[in-house]
């Protein structure tokens, strides 16, 4: 049902002769509301729009009962409204609706309806902190509870805006796992804004999300770090320039590096490594590895090493598939390449792998998305 609203002529004016309106007189203006006036388990998208004939809108205001307001965008020629966001489940909602007929003559609609209840709700998370500032590398990764099936939808209630102008698209890795990227590495300095609108999506026949929040991160310096497991050395590029070239070993010839650009995605000054937690038995259980930072979540670090020689480092790969550096036990050395380089590295930055005798990683093993074509990201989703 539509709600219509009538402008009527002011009571100074006068009526022409007869009590009819002039000819020459604008009819007023009509304004119109979907969903109808007391309406119940209104859909959370679609249905809520306003429209004017014989005149234009200027202004729809939708709140709820707190007055929290629902952002929206008229159309290009000011006869229709729509939200630019999903609603909330099981809230009521006013609309006040005001219009103008060519000859300014105003009209106000008014309308109250509430949304429908959600069967089952799904949670969202994500892995950056408001205000973080990352490296160039940084994939925006979000999971899900339970499985989504309007993965489209979803993906489009978070909405990602660079100040650098580039695109960023959603690829979803199976139905509960969606990262963003741009094409390239973000430029560094780059500002981005991110919308979570997931508040109201169905995600799956009567399950709805419920997350609705903003953030901003910025993106550093650029630092791309190369490891050649052919000449075990890794080259650190800071902002186009080598910091420095360090000696390295990576993996041994039955248990190989990954090749292929991986992500820092998390930084321990000392941490246990545990060889029974990734495939690899009793073979090792190292209590306190100093100055790990994860590449994957398969359990590929870049990490300092106290129990190799120091000429093992740029001489052989002796590692269960880590990039090991010089290092001291206790991680308190700050001279040691190992110190040197975590002290130098934040969350985001870049260790890409060439001339391994392995694969190229997964690209959903880890924020590792740099290693799928563009083509290929987001492609029939």
């Amino acid at each position: 049902m539509l709600l219509l609203a009538t402008a009527c002529s002011g009571s100074g004016e006068e009526e022409p002769e007869g009590g009819s309106p002039s000819a020459t007189e604008a009819p007023a203006v009509e304004i119109a509301i979907a969903p109808g006036d007391g309406a119940t388990d209104v859909a959370t998208s679609g249905e809520l729009r306003v429209s004017a004939e014989h005149g234009t809108l200027t202004g729809v205001s939708v709140t709820d009962a707190d007055g929290a307001e629902v952002p929206g965008e008229l159309t290009e020629d000011a006869t229709g409204w729509e939200p630019d966001e999903h609603l909330a489940n099981d809230t009521a909602y006013t609309v006040t609706a005001v219009g103008e007929n060519a000859e300014g003559r105003e009209a106000t609609a008014g309308s109250g309806f509430t949304t429908v209840a959600a069967d089952e709700t799904f949670t969202t998370n994500w892995n950056i902190s408001d205000g973080a500032t990352v490296g160039v590398g940084m994939v925006l990764s979000l999971t899900f509870d339970t499985p989504i099936e309007d993965t489209a939808a979803v993906r489009d209630a978070v909405r990602i805006t660079a100040d650098s102008g580039a695109e960023v698209r959603g690829h979803w890795f199976g139905t509960q796992r969606l990262d963003f990227r741009p094409e390239e590495y973000w430029e560094a300095g780059t500002e981005v804004e991110v919308s979570f609108r997931v508040r109201g999506v169905e995600g799956a026949p009567g399950v709805y999300g419920t997350l609705r929040e903003d953030l901003t991160f910025t993106v550093g310096r650029s630092q791309v770090t190369t490891v050649d497991a052919a000449a075990k050395e890794m080259r650190v590029v800071r902002d186009g320039e080598e910091l420095r070239t360090v000696p390295v070993t990576t993996g041994a010839e039955a248990t190989p590096t990954w090749n292929g650009r991986m992500v820092i995605t998390e930084k321990h000054r000392e941490t246990r490594m545990d060889g029974a937690t990734v495939g690899f038995g009793g073979e090792y259980d190292i209590p306190d590895v100093p100055h790990a930072m994860r590449l994957s979540t398969s359990g590929t670090f870049i990490h300092g090493n106290y129990w190799a020689s120091s000429d093992t480092f740029g001489r052989d790969n002796v590692s269960h598939g880590c990039v090991g550096l010089d290092d001291t036990r206790g991680a308190g050395d700050p001279d040691t390449p190992a110190a040197w380089f975590y002290d130098n590295s934040i969350i985001g930055d870049v260790v890409e792998v060439i001339n391994s005798e392995d694969d190229v990683i997964a690209p959903d093993n880890g924020l590792n998305g740099w290693n799928m074509p563009w083509d290929e990201w987001g492609a029939g989703q």
